[in-house]
């Protein structure tokens, strides 16, 4: 009985020491709430409708604005080469030079049968004078008057044909040296001294280039210039004036070319195994940069669409069937998605053809803040951030389909 009475003792003494704590449970617990998350900030662009020139970026090759092979007009040894082969030489300048001493010979018997043939004619002329005299009084017949007449015509005759084969002479023994028939860059000599060159030869000796102006010849569909022709009619696209419209060069390393060029003109055909009509643009080209047979994009400016739409480029986004979109953020600061048509891609911007209106607030930086039906709290995206965000290069223009 003692022993039980002891547990009792120590149960209770447990219960007293553990009445604070279990006291506590008495309290009310307050929960603290999570404070509500703010709406993400995005930068967005403001769409307003601007003229813009409606470029079109097409594959293209450079070619020589006069081009000619350097042929023989005489047959005959190369005794000299008289260029550097590179070079720049003026129309004129001596190439080559052909064995003079056959064509010398030449011109000394052509010299010397036109002498032979004026002895001749003097003589007939004299002759043919006294005929007159005598005929004239009745001393001679007029038969033999008309024949002194007749050989002194002859003799004159003969004296012109020497004299055509001297001006022949002399002009083969000046075609011995062969000049360049134009103005430019004279390309690798084909042939060496010692070799024999013919006459009227379908072999090229050399070739000379004028690249001080060069052409860039490109195409573009028939179905391209056909639209545009539609679009010009419906006033939807604004005619560039006659030899207003620039043209640009992109080169293959992705750089723009600083000289602007001028639009000449476009075939009047289409080649039936392409579909593509030639046309062809101008361009300076001092410091010979340009290469005929270089690949180059050209940038044609073919009209100006008088409220043309543009977003950077970076704004528009893919959809999952692979279309274009952006996110628009409306009046609510709610953002959604809107699909739109692109034409191209000019400075880093898109043009957009479908999609927008003038006020549409456009997301251009900040998508990973977000998902679609958000708030966000937009700010002004600024412009001189463009180039940086989008690595843009003035002047480049590409498709985007």
């Amino acid at each position: 009985m003692p022993r039980f009475d002891s547990r009792l003792t120590s149960v209770a003494l447990l219960l007293v020491g553990l009445s604070p704590l279990l006291g506590g449970c008495d309290e009310p617990v307050t929960a603290h709430a999570a404070p509500h998350p703010s709406a993400p900030e995005v930068s967005v662009v403001t769409v307003v409708p601007k003229p813009h020139a409606m470029v079109r970026e097409l594959p293209g090759r450079i070619a020589p604005t006069r081009v000619a092979d350097v042929r023989p007009r005489v047959s005959g040894i190369i005794t000299e080469r008289l260029f550097k082969q590179g070079s720049e030489v003026k129309a004129g300048d001596p190439l080559y030079q052909i064995d003079p001493k056959p064509f010398e010979v030449e011109l000394q018997a052509a010299e010397a049968a036109l002498a032979k043939a004026n002895a001749v004619f003097e003589q007939a002329s004299h002759q043919a004078h006294r005929i007159a005299q005598l005929a004239a009084q009745h001393v001679t017949s007029t038969a033999e008057n008309e024949k002194a007449i007749a050989n002194m015509r002859q003799a004159e005759a003969d004296v012109a044909g020497r004299k055509a084969d001297v001006a022949r002479a002399r002009l083969n023994l000046d075609y011995t040296t062969i000049r360049a028939p134009i103005g430019g860059v004279v390309g690798a000599a084909q042939v060496t001294e010692g070799a024999l060159v013919v006459q009227n030869d379908t072999a090229n000796l050399a070739t000379v280039q004028q690249l001080d102006m060069i052409y860039a010849d490109f195409t573009q569909s028939a179905s391209e210039l056909g639209a545009l022709r539609r679009a010009f009619e419906s006033g939807e696209l604004e005619r560039i004036a006659p030899g207003a419209a620039k043209v640009r060069l992109v080169l293959d390393d992705g750089t723009t070319y600083p000289l602007v060029g001028k639009f000449l003109f476009s075939e009047a055909k289409v080649d039936a195994s392409t579909g593509q009509v030639t046309l062809r643009g101008e361009f300076p080209n001092p410091n010979r940069e340009l290469l005929p047979g270089m690949y180059v994009r050209v940038l044609l400016e073919q009209g100006v669409d008088s409220d043309a739409i543009a977003v950077p480029q970076q704004a528009v986004q893919r959809d999952s069937s692979g279309g274009s979109e952006v996110y628009v953020v409306k009046d609510d600061n709610h953002v959604i998605a809107r699909p739109i048509r692109t034409a191209f891609v000019q400075d880093g911007r898109s043009m957009v053809s479908h999609g927008l209106k003038a006020g549409d607030r456009v997301v251009v930086e900040g998508f990973q803040k977000f998902a679609v039906g958000d708030k966000v709290r937009p700010v002004m995206w600024a412009e001189a951030d463009a180039t940086d965000v989008t690595g843009a290069v003035p002047g480049k223009t590409a498709v985007v389909r």
